[in-house]
């Protein structure tokens, strides 16, 4: 078995913490774990939640206990083939990086001394990792962006930026789902929804897809909004297999 804690959060919960650093190996024993629990039929889990390096595990005490649910985890973590290959999932999201939208793009180019067009080519290049949900639904923590576009957070904060905006905080980089608060340089906008509870899958993606900015002019942005407004819109998703 992989070296673990067990850690007891409240009388309901168990955090299952697999170290202390935030890197793409700690997180894919995360979501593994995450998918063995899904697919089991452990009597009494009522939700699991991943993070960056932790998964923390609900569950009914009335139906089993915490010493019962721990031992449970560590045989399935024993049986756990971590070279096993699986399927990597990449979301295709739209992202429009004119002036209009990304009103803090010319200071994220000067911050970095790159020009406009370099920023927008290194952010768009990766497939970014989502470690975890949070903060607001359908906020992506994402992963993997690249070092040289890397831009503190705005001094003060705006009281609200529009709802698809597309920023980088630091060495993160994401998406508002929702209008809100918020320190992050805008860079672009997107048209698409992360966040819909219209939807019948209200949230795109999930903890352990990948993202994938795809630039686009602003007519290109307002025909996909127009669609978007209509629910005829989805994003392009691609699925590998991964070692």
């Amino acid at each position: 078995m992989v070296d673990v804690r067990f850690l007891a959060a409240g009388e309901s919960a168990l955090i299952v913490e697999f170290g202390s650093a935030i890197s793409p190996e700690i997180n894919s024993r995360v979501m593994n774990l995450n998918n063995v629990l899904s697919r089991s039929k452990l009597k009494g889990i009522t939700e699991c939640v991943p993070t960056f390096r932790s998964l923390m595990v609900c569950y009914d005490c009335s139906e089993i206990s915490f010493n019962s649910l721990v031992e449970s985890i560590k045989e399935m973590l024993d049986n756990t083939d971590y070279s096993s290959s699986s399927k990597k999932r990449v979301i295709k999201i739209p992202v429009c990086y004119d002036s209009e939208f990304g009103e803090d793009l010319e200071d994220v180019a000067a911050h970095t001394g790159l020009s406009i067009e370099e920023v927008i080519e290194r952010h768009s290049a990766p497939e970014y990792l989502i470690y975890m949900l949070g903060f607001l639904p359908g906020f992506a923590y994402l992963g993997g962006m690249d070092p040289k576009i890397v831009t503190p957070r705005l001094k003060n904060p705006r009281t609200k930026i529009p709802a698809g905006s597309v920023g980088i905080g630091g060495e993160q980089t994401g998406i508002y789902p929702l209008a809100s608060p918020g320190g992050w340089r805008l860079i672009g906008r997107t048209p698409v929804r992360p966040y819909d509870p219209g939807r019948k899958n209200p949230i795109i993606y999930a903890a352990g897809d990948y993202i994938r900015f795809i630039p686009v002019d602003k007519a290109e942005y307002f025909r996909i909004n127009e669609l978007v407004k209509k629910r005829e819109y989805e994003c392009e998703i691609t699925e590998v297999d991964v070692k």
